[in-house]
């Protein structure tokens, strides 16, 4: 596949289509560039004594909850403390929404939110059940933490490297676009994973971070440049992928634990070494600029993926100065 086409391809995929739903949200809520708390990123962060609550909800699909019950329960915890972590933050609890057709059709769903809360050390602390939904089984589940130092989505700055943290030693959930890294590794791999993002920003090491999502690695990265005004060529070929998985699959995997970081080039060293010690593959993919323009390469030839000029993606980057209200 021609790098052209593959761009085609990731601006049409599933996942990138649904973010693309957030700039019309954007706009209906009144939200922007004017809310006194940054809305678009993994989590919002509310100033809050000597640092920021964190506050974050994810929501799931109901073909894969239907398909996959435990591990949408699962990835209820999961993700939300991926979310924290990418705020440069630390899980404190989740509360869960389930709805069911009966306790039958809710038990797996439950175990599987039982199962992240024990692995990731993350109680649930409350929520709402209702077993008794006609129209099947439906799960939201939101989390709160703290951050000493942000993360966030809209500090990136040109000059900055981009670097992609992925870990490989998983699987897929076939036939959904989930790599599985997480369920069966044991808790204390899982807490100190989690924890190097915390470190990272306390230590001042990255300007920004942002959780691989249902995006995939490219689209995230999409985002992340949005946020902060940016643009940046993303050699593809770079970004962590496991031995014998397609490039075009692998660029719109859902990975259990994956994030984009803006980097300083002169912490590149120490942030990919951190990662590296707990076995987590991490590389430079290619560096961010003012331009606005987003372009995929190979090594060989780039094609233009995203130009924010002409259209937004999520609808959370900079206000133009000539579009701002006086104060």
């Amino acid at each position: 596949m021609s790098i052209a086409d593959l761009a085609l391809r990731l601006t049409g995929a599933r996942g990138l289509g649904h973010k693309r739903d957030i700039s019309a949200v954007m706009t209906a809520l009144g939200l922007g560039g004017g809310s006194p708390i940054a809305v678009g990123d993994d989590c919002a962060a509310i100033p809050d004594g000597d640092g920021y609550l964190l506050f974050a909800i994810e929501g799931f699909m109901a073909d894969f909850v239907a398909a996959e019950p435990w591990f949408a329960g699962y990835c209820g915890v999961m993700v939300n403390v991926s979310d924290i972590a990418a705020m440069g933050g630390r899980p404190i609890a989740v509360v869960d929404a389930l709805w069911s057709r009966d306790g039958d059709h809710a038990a797996p769903i439950l175990s599987g939110l039982a199962a992240g809360s024990t692995a990731y050390g993350v109680p649930i602390v409350g929520g709402h059940s209702n077993t008794r939904n006609a129209g099947g089984e439906q799960l939201s589940v939101a989390i709160i933490g703290r951050a000493k130092a942000l993360l966030t989505s809209f500090d990136a700055e040109a000059g900055d490297r981009l670097l992609m943290a992925i870990d490989l030693r998983g699987h897929f959930r076939d036939p959904h676009p989930y790599w599985d890294c997480s369920s069966t590794a044991l808790p204390p791999r899982l807490r100190a994973q989690i924890e190097i993002l915390p470190g990272l920003a306390e230590d001042g090491l990255a300007h920004a971070a942002k959780d691989i999502s249902m995006a995939g690695a490219v689209g995230t990265a999409l985002m992340l440049l949005e946020c902060s005004g940016l643009g940046a060529t993303i050699d593809v070929t770079r970004i962590p992928r496991p031995e014998g998985v397609a490039l075009e699959r692998w660029l719109t995997v859902f990975p259990s634990f994956g994030y984009v970081l803006a980097v300083p080039p002169d912490h590149v060293d120490a942030v990919s070494g951190r990662f590296a010690a707990a076995g987590i593959a991490c590389a430079d993919v290619g560096g961010c600029d003012a331009s606005g323009l987003v372009r995929i390469a190979d090594g060989r030839e780039s094609a233009m993926l995203w130009n924010f000029a002409d259209q937004p993606l999520i609808g959370c980057g900079p206000v133009p100065q000539g579009d701002r209200e006086d104060a």
